[in-house]
C-alpha cells in the first residue's frame, strides 16, 4: 500500500472492473496488504497432511501461507484463470508441494472428487453471474469430502476507499443464502474484509476413497 499526503493509496494493490461485464481482473494487484492473514490462516484450522485448494491464486500469496501449515504430508493446490499469474506461481514453488493450475472453479476442473479438507477463494466471488454461482457450488461441493470447509473472503457491503460498486457485494447473509452449504463463522479479516466459513452438508457425495493427489 503507498501513500499520498499521508492518506492511504489503494490503487497499487487492488484493481476492480466497474463495467459490466462482473469481471475481476487482478494481474498484478493483490489484496494481501489489505487482509488480516493472520487472522485467515487462524481461522482456517489447516492441519499437517491436509489437501487444500486456493481457487483464486492470483499471486499465491496465501498458497504459501497453506503450504506452511499442511507440512511434508499435505498439499496446496493453487487455481487460477490467467496463464501468466499461474506461470510465475509455478516457477517460484517448483520443487515444493504446491501444484498450479489453469482453471476456473465455477466450472468442472481436473480435481478429484471429496478430495479437498478445505476450498478457499478470496475477492472473486463478488464477480460470478448467476451460473458461475451454481457452478461454483457444483464444483466446490463436488471436490470437498463429506465435512470439508468452504472459506469465502469478501469486501464488506459498504463504501469503502476501493472495491467494486456496491450492487455487486455480498454481505455474510447474503452469500450465506447464495450458497446450499451450511454456514458456519463469519469473521472480520481487515477494516474492510470478512472472511464467511462454510461445512460441505451437502449429500449424495459418494463413491471410492479420495485420492491422495487431489487430481484426477
Amino acid at each position: 500500500m503507498s501513500s499520498k499526503h499521508n492518506k492511504p493509496d489503494y490503487s497499487d494493490i487492488v484493481e476492480y472492473e466497474s463495467g459490466g461485464d462482473r469481471a475481476h481482473h487482478h494481474r498484478g494487484k493483490s489484496s494481501e496488504d489489505l487482509v488480516d492473514k493472520i487472522a485467515i490462516v487462524a481461522n482456517l484450522g489447516i492441519r499437517s497432511g491436509q489437501i487444500v485448494l486456493d481457487a483464486g491464486c492470483g499471486n499465491g500469496y496465501i498458497t504459501k501461507e497453506f503450504l506452511k501449515l499442511v507440512g511434508a504430508g499435505g498439499k496446496v493446490f493453487a487455481l487460477d484463470v490467467d496463464e501468466i499469474a499461474i506461470a510465475e506461481l509455478r516457477r517460484e514453488s517448483a520443487g515444493t508441494s504446491i501444484e498450479a493450475l489453469v482453471a476456473d472453479i465455477s466450472r468442472e476442473t481436473p480435481l478429484t472428487e471429496s478430495s479437498f479438507d478445505l476450498v478457499y477463494l478470496a475477492t472473486v466471488f463478488h464477480g460470478f453471474s448467476a451460473d458461475q454461482v451454481r457452478g461454483f457450488e457444483r464444483e466446490v461441493c463436488r471436490i470437498l469430502k463429506p465435512g470439508g470447509r468452504l472459506a469465502i473472503v469478501e469486501i464488506v457491503k459498504r463504501v469503502t476507499p476501493f472495491g467494486p460498486p456496491l450492487p455487486m457485494r455480498y454481505s455474510p447473509e447474503e452469500l450465506q443464502q447464495a450458497l446450499n452449504l451450511l454456514p458456519l463463522a463469519t469473521v472480520g479479516v481487515g477494516e474492510y474484509f470478512y472472511l464467511q466459513l462454510f461445512e460441505n452438508r451437502v449429500t449424495g457425495l459418494t463413491g471410492s476413497a479420495p485420492a491422495a493427489s487431489g487430481l484426477v
